[in-house]
This record gives structure tokens, sequence and C-alpha cells, in this order.
């Protein structure tokens, strides 16, 4: 049965929300619903790709063009390029991506990061994850992670998500790279996956592709572009959303071993208009836990945990690329009841992360970091 899109549920979820509202007026409850505004902590960025927040308050941004951003006290206080490694390319949507502290950062001073890397055979780049230090506005002890190959040319699908879970494994994602033919499906080959790591970039014994035809380092199958990962505070399970062609961006569970589809099912189509996929639906492939038709372009994902905006605890951010807003998904469980738009109107929204202050700090491209300030009334 055909999955319907968040738009086409909405109108069900307004009329238990217009109940709810009914109720808590005749009980004296005069409470209104929450808005928030974006205010902007830092400009200068242009297209800021990760966020990630020091323990002293500072917060680091990563320029997709190979700069690390430390901002303190609303700020650029460094523009650290030293220590950047010099296999990073920039190439279409490839950069300098993600950044994402150790959960025992301030005891072991390691931070991770993702760019596209010319390292390996072949020509062209892929996904790199390495983590290091930064010392007096330096990265220093460099480690390499992950590398994934081959190496291409093209343009697209990078993935570059980084988030560690409860337990202190890696995750982290890599694109289909423009091959959708091949490698999402292709458990021995790179693309199209979310893998799994320890801290140092070993194997954890338990992957589910251990021992077994796969690649070790491999979580789940059958992705496109996962541009947004968060990890669940209620389960420990790791969400994800990736971008489908016309139609068909995707959130998803996160289950070891299990395929998402692509691209043999999709509720998208070709951007000429064409169909491709065989389905929307089929035996032994995941479905997803909501779907955008037509497409928003998704990039960052975060869950909100803190008590800065009351009765959103628990609710889903996800940036829009292509419509410039912040949707807030409300979730129930494992199930998303409804959306809607926050901040619209500004630029692309590419990273979105939840600050140890308790803020939701986003990038909008062209105007650098902003955070959302619940409006006064």
């Amino acid at each position: 049965m055909r999955m319907r899109p968040i738009a086409e549920r909405i109108w069900m979820v307004a009329i238990v929300a217009l109940v709810a509202v009914g109720c808590n007026a005749q009980s004296g409850n005069s409470e209104q619903p929450l808005e928030v505004k974006a205010e902007q902590v830092a400009d200068g960025i242009t297209i800021g790709w990760g966020i990630d927040f020091l323990p002293n308050g500072d917060i680091l941004v990563t320029e997709k063009s190979g700069t690390l951003y430390r901002i303190s006290d609303g700020e650029i206080a460094a523009e650290i390029t030293e220590g950047i490694p010099s296999d990073l390319v920039v190439n279409g949507q490839g950069g300098f991506m993600d950044v994402t502290l150790h959960p025992n950062y301030e005891e072991n001073g390691w931070i991770y990061f993702s760019y596209a890397s010319n390292e390996g055979e072949g020509e062209g780049s892929n996904t790199k994850i390495i983590r290091a230090k930064l010392e007096n506005d330096e990265l220093t002890s460099v480690e390499s992670i992950y590398k994934a190959t081959p190496n291409s040319n093209r343009g697209q699908h990078y993935g570059s998500r980084i988030v560690f879970d409860d337990e202190g494994y890696l995750f982290f994602s890599v694109g289909d790279r423009g091959n959708r033919d091949v490698l999402p499906q292709d458990i021995t080959m790179d693309g199209g996956k979310i893998y799994r790591l320890n801290d140092d970039g070993s194997v954890p014994e338990d992957n589910p592709f251990v021992g077994k035809e796969g690649l070790d380092a491999m979580w789940s199958y059958g992705h496109r572009n996962p541009q947004g990962m968060a990890l669940n505070p209620e389960s420990g399970v790791v969400w994800a959303h990736e971008h489908g062609p016309r139609g068909g961006d995707e959130v998803n569970i996160i289950a070891p071993g299990n395929n998402y589809g692509w691209p043999v099912i999709s509720y998208g189509i070709n951007y000429n208009g064409t169909e491709f996929a065989e389905d929307t639906a089929m035996a032994g492939m995941e479905q997803p836990v909501t779907y955008w038709d037509p497409s928003i372009a998704p990039s960052g994902m975060e869950f909100i945990s803190s008590d800065k905006y009351p009765g959103w605890e628990g609710d889903l951010l996800v940036g829009s690329l292509k419509f410039s807003y912040i949707a807030h998904l409300d979730v129930e469980g494992n199930e998303i009841v409804n959306e809607t738009k926050l901040v619209e109107g500004t630029t692309r929204i590419r990273a979105i992360e939840q600050g140890r202050d308790g803020y939701i700090y986003l990038t909008s491209e062209g105007n650098g970091l902003y955070r959302l300030v619940p409006v006064e009334k």
C-alpha cells in the first residue's frame, strides 16, 4: 500500500490538535503554541556544512571550501586552515563537511571530520573520515578512520554526516556518488551505505556483515544520499534522512543489516519526469517513517532534547535546502504525525545541531550561523 506523505496527513492531526486546544481552554490553560525566530550568532560563513560545540562555549563550524571556524562570543575568533588535510578537494557537493566531537572529548580531545578526499587509486574523490586534535587553532595528531572507494569525478552524493550513539560507536554516511545502479545495492562496495565503527576506526565484532559477504564496516545499505543523521534521545537509535531525486526524500530509522531500497523502490521519479523504480514497496526493503513529495532537499537533522522549547521535547528538526526553512516534525514513538515550517524565508539551511546551552543552532548559506529563540508573547 502506498504510504501517504506528511502533507496528506496533516489535516487529520489538525483535528486532534483542535480538540486538545479546546480541552486546555476549558481547564483554564491558555498556553499559546510556541513560536521561534532565527537570531544571528555570527556572520562571515558562506557554506557552513557542520556544527559542534566546545566545552568552553566556543562553536566549531566547517566551511565547505576548507576552513574550520572557531566562533566565540558571536565573533569568528579563528579561521583554522593549519592542519587541514592536503588531500581535501572541493568538487560539486563535496568539500570540507561534517564535524563532531568525541563523546569523551574533555578526556581525549578527539574531533571527527568528514571531507571529500582524493586519496587512493583512481581519479576524483570520495568520502573520508578522520579524527584530529585542536591545539592553538591548528589541527594536530590527524588519524585516518575510513576512506570510501572507489574515487569518482562525479560531484554528487558524498553523504558525510557523523554521529556517535550512547555506547560510543561512530556512525557515518557515504552517498551513492551518483552511481545509483551499482553501489547502493552492492554490499561489497562503498557508496549508498551507513557505517558503524569503534572510535579508533576498528570494526565492532557485532557489526551485521562481519564474517559474511559484505563490508565489515557497513551497518545498513540501499541509501541515496544521507545528509542528515541524529540519535533519537528516547530510543538511542540513529535516524537518518536522505535526498530523493524528484520527490521521495526519506526519513528512516536505521537498523543493522537492513536494506533501505534505493534505487529498487522509491517514492520519487527521475528529474526528467520518467519513472525508474520497480515499486514503492518490496519485501526485504525498509519503508521510510515518512517522505516528501515534492522534494525539499533535506540537509541537517536534530532531535530536541532540551527544555528551551516547551512542548517540543523529542521532536525532530530537518533543514530544507530547496525551500529554505526548517521542517518541525512531531514525533510520537517511531512515527511522525505532523509537520510545520519554521523560519521560512531564510537561505538554504545546511546544518542543525543542539548546543550545550540547549538552543538549536543552524547554518544559513551566505548568512552565517543562527540559533532558534522562542518568541516572547
